[in-house]
């Protein structure tokens, strides 16, 4: 199983190195020199990517990879996610913490039980995470807050929501 440790935001510079947003706790582990990474484009086309050099850069990192050596190459990875095996994640020690393939799939119920869907998709957005969680085939997008997410329980598939009014209308 493959998660994702972060997504190419734009080429920098004519070098072919990439500005990325950072999806993990350990960039140091996952954008190593060397490291090899999935890429993945919108339409699912998935390529490996080899990391040829890697700096910090205003709160991103500029990686680049082996596979584009120039502006041009970089450029058609604007965009991507990229994704590492999960085998080699190290545990979280903080029990409000989770790798996004630990969400996906949960049930999403109430607190009185009730079921409302299942957990498809972690989305990362500047402000935050949101869970998107499929209600009767149609996907609602979850603030991942404690008020509106009180409880997850990955042991027994599920998290408990709390939604203000009209969250989770059609």
């Amino acid at each position: 199983m493959q998660v994702v440790v972060g997504r190419v935001v734009k080429p920098h510079g004519i070098r072919g190195e990439l500005a990325v947003d950072v999806r993990t706790d350990s960039p140091e582990a996952r954008f190593a020199e060397d490291a090899v990474l999935t890429g993945r484009t919108r339409d699912g086309t998935t390529r490996t990517l080899t990391v040829a050099a890697v700096r910090p850069h205003g709160g991103r990192l500029l990686v680049r990879f082996a596979e584009a050596g120039d502006r041009t190459a970089a450029e058609g990875l604007r965009g991507m996610t990229l994704l590492a095996e999960a085998d080699a994640l190290p545990p979280t020690d903080d029990p409000d913490e989770f790798y996004d393939h630990e969400l996906e799939g949960l049930r999403a119920e109430l607190a009185d039980g009730t079921a409302v869907g299942t957990v498809r998709e972690v989305v990362h957005v500047p402000a935050g995470e949101l869970l998107a969680v499929d209600v009767s085939g149609r996907e609602v997008l979850v603030p991942f807050v404690a008020a509106i997410v009180p409880r997850v329980d990955v042991d027994a598939g599920r998290i408990v929501l709390d939604p203000p009014e009209g969250l989770l209308d059609g």
